[in-house]
C-alpha cells in the first residue's frame, strides 16, 4: 500500500513515516497543502494521512479538492480538534476516517488495517495457486507451510500477488514497493527477488516467480 502523509509538524511527520515504513508501507511525505496536492496529482496513492491544520490551507479544503480531482483512495484525517461537529465536518469533506491528536501509533495502524479491509471488500487474504497471504495477520503460507518474510519481502510479494500473471517492469516494482524516487540503476529489486525465491520457490516442487528477460518479473502458474 502506498501512503502519502500531509503533515507540517516535523516530529509528528517523522514519527508516522518511520512507523509506517517499518510496518511495510511505501511512504511519501509533504509538509504543506500545496505540496500534498501536487504529489497526489503526480503519483497514485492508496491512502492519504491528512492533517487538518496546515500552514497554507485547511485539511478539510484539501480533502474536498482531492475528491473533486478524482482521488479514489482513502483519506485518514488527523486533527487536534475532537468535537463531534469537527468530526462530522471532516467526514463530510470526503475523509474516510478521523483520528484525534494525540494518538497511539497502534491505533493509527488499526485504522489503516480497517480501511484496507474495506478496500478489499472485507477480503483480507490474497492467494495464487498454493500461495496464500493474510494481509491483517501478515502471514504467508505455501502449500500449508508457514513462510517467514521481512517487511520489504512481504510488500514485494503482496505487489506480485495483486498483479499475478501480469509481467511487471523493474520501474513499476521500484515505484510501488519502494518509492517514486527509486533508483532504476540499483540492483536492489533483483536482490530481493532472489531472497523471495529462496523462501517461496526453492523449498517447493514448482516455481511461481519468473524472470521476464529484458523486462522484469512475473508471478505465474508454477513450472517444474
Amino acid at each position: 500500500m502506498r501512503v502519502l502523509i500531509i503533515e507540517d509538524e516535523k516530529k509528528t511527520l517523522g514519527f508516522i513515516r518511520k512507523g509506517l515504513q517499518e510496518a511495510g508501507y511505501v511512504v511519501e511525505a509533504a509538509e504543506s497543502a500545496s505540496a500534498g496536492l501536487t504529489m497526489s496529482a503526480n503519483s497514485e496513492f492508496d491512502l492519504i494521512v491528512l492533517d487538518v491544520m496546515l500552514p497554507d490551507g485547511n485539511g478539510m479544503d484539501v480533502s474536498r479538492q482531492l475528491r473533486n480531482e478524482g482521488f479514489k483512495g482513502f483519506i485518514l484525517m488527523l486533527t487536534a480538534l475532537d468535537s463531534t461537529r469537527d468530526k462530522v465536518r471532516g467526514l463530510d469533506s470526503g475523509a474516510d476516517d478521523y483520528l484525534s491528536k494525540p494518538f497511539e501509533f497502534d491505533e493509527l495502524l488499526a485504522r489503516i488495517r480497517a480501511l484496507l479491509r474495506r478496500k478489499e471488500g472485507g477480503r483480507t487474504r490474497l492467494s495464487f495457486e498454493d500461495l496464500q497471504m493474510d494481509l491483517i495477520q501478515r502471514r504467508v503460507q505455501r502449500n500449508g507451510t508457514d513462510i517467514t518474510l521481512t517487511q520489504k519481502e512481504f510488500s514485494l510479494l503482496e505487489y506480485f500477488l495483486r498483479n499475478a500473471s501480469r509481467p511487471l517492469t523493474r520501474t513499476e516494482i521500484g515505484e510501488n514497493v519502494w518509492d517514486v524516487h527509486f533508483d532504476n540503476e540499483s540492483n536492489v529489486i533483483d536482490v530481493y527477488v532472489r531472497h523471495l525465491r529462496k523462501k517461496i520457490d526453492e523449498p517447493f516442487p514448482s516455481r511461481l516467480l519468473h524472470t521476464v528477460t529484458g523486462y522484469g518479473y512475473v508471478l505465474k502458474r508454477g513450472e517444474l
